[in-house]
């Protein structure tokens, strides 16, 4: 018997699903709107001003520059907190959280967006492998705490991608605070709540350990490759992984691979789930 489509073989695993895990990368916020930072070329796209200083974003996304240009660092960062901030999470979302409200589940994102709980999703069932913009750690770091970024009044002067005026401070010892994500090259990340986060999925995984699984894996390419790495772990340990990625969809044997976005593929996922009686 000839394998079904990917997209009937998608639909019969999400109806049969007991548990579901949604994981996630840079590509899930396109359909957003938010730009796309594959390659210099897309980055460059997004911030000129990084393309005349000829610094890609692993160059550019990197704590040495809070201490050696920190209007810069900030100008970098809170240009992105900014629009993170000002962007609507894609209707995707809606889709994903009616899905995940209906059995055990959680996400694993490597997104620093903040996207997941802005569209409603229950925060104790969030991992954050990367950190998030929307938390502050002191840059020393002085000690190990970690607070909500709040309302920062940062003025960004997006031509020359610095920031003017006063920058967060940490409220310890009155030295730069930085964001709470984990930068390339970064040794000095405050891992405490990210950890927190991992232990409680790690918990959550336990508790379905004998569940059919489906693993919704959106937008997360190879360049770094921490979310497609955990999507086929939950694979091996017996979870079916669905991977929609319009530019790599192929994975190991048994993925159901859907080659689009992640707006569209799960619009038709949710329309094909209904027309079979089975939408959540």
């Amino acid at each position: 018997m000839a394998a079904p489509e990917p997209q009937t073989a998608a639909v019969r695993a999400l109806a049969a699903a007991e548990a579901l895990i949604v994981t996630a990368g840079a590509g899930l916020g396109v359909d957003s709107g938010l730009p796309d930072f594959r390659g210099p070329e897309g980055f460059w796209r997004a911030y000129p001003a990084a393309a005349r200083l000829g610094l890609r974003f692993a160059e550019l996304a990197n704590p040495r520059w809070f201490d050696t240009d920190p209007t810069l660092a900030w100008g970098f960062y809170g240009h992105r907190f900014e629009l993170y901030r000002r962007t609507a999470p894609h209707a995707g979302y809606g889709i994903l959280a009616r899905w995940l409200a209906a059995k055990p589940s959680f996400v694993f994102t490597s997104n620093v967006d903040g996207h997941f709980e802005k569209a409603g999703f229950e925060p104790e069932r969030i991992v954050e492998c990367h950190g998030s913009l929307e938390f502050l750690q002191c840059l020393t770091p002085c000690s190990r705490a970690i607070w909500p970024i709040g309302a920062p009044h940062l003025d960004i002067d997006t031509e020359n991608l610095r920031a003017r005026g006063e920058l967060p401070r940490c409220p310890n010892c009155g030295r730069l605070a930085r964001p709470n994500v984990l930068m390339f090259g970064d040794g000095r990340f405050v891992p405490d709540r990210t950890a927190a986060q991992e232990a409680r999925f790690e918990e959550f995984l336990d508790e379905i350990r004998d569940r059919d699984t489906v693993v919704i894996e959106l937008g997360a390419g190879s360049a770094v490759p921490t979310v497609r790495w955990t999507s086929e772990g939950l694979q091996r340990a017996g979870a079916t992984l669905i991977r929609i990625n319009p530019r790599e969809p192929e994975g190991p044997r048994g993925t159901i691979s859907l080659a689009g976005g992640a707006a569209a593929e799960l619009a038709e996922l949710a329309a094909a789930l209904e027309a079979s009686g089975q939408g959540q």
